[in-house]
């Protein structure tokens, strides 16, 4: 695999990302072969705990500049099936009947984020940073934005997804997204527990235990998937969104920004 790296310790499998040069930012090929892993593990009976990780400094910050350039250009019927990718990626990751732990470092920011808000457990480092930066950018945080919900919910997302800013690792246990909060020599550490401690429970249990959450809860992200992919693909190819996009990879002020 070009962008990816698979580990395998018995029944533990660890999916690195690995592109640490661009901090481990997605693109087509990273969606693509994340897809190919996360649907072929449902068939899997010999792995039990997938860990999520990212080599190098940062977990993942978003969106691959390059693959940013290429949507700037395509109509809205384009951008629609690019982001319809990303979000059944998520929703695969969201309903894998194995255990999914998200191990972070450094930064997760936007489809970062949506990783994260899709796995099982969050163990990240204390220095970490966390956000939805879409709006600086003159777009919306649609595809990631049920799974994140239905992790935070409203309240913290609506702050957070109109500001744009960053937050730390306290911050984002308080809203529940991260669930232990280490310092960086115990990320491992405590990564590796989780993972032991989610092997003592039955397989067939761990699986239906996260279909019962599923039932339980009023509005699937799986029944919001077109309508968000929908909604960033409009946005995209928005006045906004195009200058907002062009700013960014110019490295300028966008139009709306207040004067310095």
């Amino acid at each position: 695999m070009e962008t990816l790296l698979v580990e395998k310790n018995g029944p533990i499998s660890t999916i690195w990302l690995n592109r640490p040069d661009v901090r481990n930012a997605f693109n087509e090929n990273v969606i693509e072969e994340l897809t190919h892993i996360f649907s072929s593990l449902p068939e899997d009976p010999d792995t039990r705990v997938v860990i999520l990780a990212g080599k190098g400094k940062v977990f993942s910050a978003g969106a691959d500049l390059n693959w940013m350039r290429s949507m700037v250009n395509a109509d809205q019927a384009t951008n629609y099936q690019d982001s319809r990718k990303l979000a059944d990626l998520l929703e695969l990751i969201r309903t894998c009947p194995q255990v999914t732990v998200a191990r972070v470092q450094g930064a997760a920011l936007g489809g970062g984020m949506g990783l994260a808000s899709v796995c099982d457990i969050v163990v990240a480092e204390e220095q970490a940073k966390f956000g939805f930066t879409e709006v600086k950018l003159g777009l919306i945080p649609a595809v990631i934005s049920s799974f994140v919900i239905a992790k935070v919910g409203a309240s913290w997302a609506r702050r957070y997804f109109v500001t744009g800013e960053l937050f730390t690792g306290s911050r984002a246990q308080q809203m529940g997204l991260v669930h232990e909060l280490v310092t960086t020599e115990h990320l491992d550490e405590t990564v590796q527990t989780m993972a032991n401690n989610a092997l003592l429970g039955g397989p067939s249990a761990i699986a239906e235990s996260k279909k019962l959450l599923e039932r339980v809860t009023a509005t699937a992200p799986g029944d919001l998937l077109k309508d968000t992919a929908e909604w960033i693909a409009k946005i995209r190819i928005s006045e906004e969104g195009q200058e907002g996009t062009a700013a960014f990879l110019e490295k300028r002020q966008a139009k709306w920004n207040p004067p310095s």
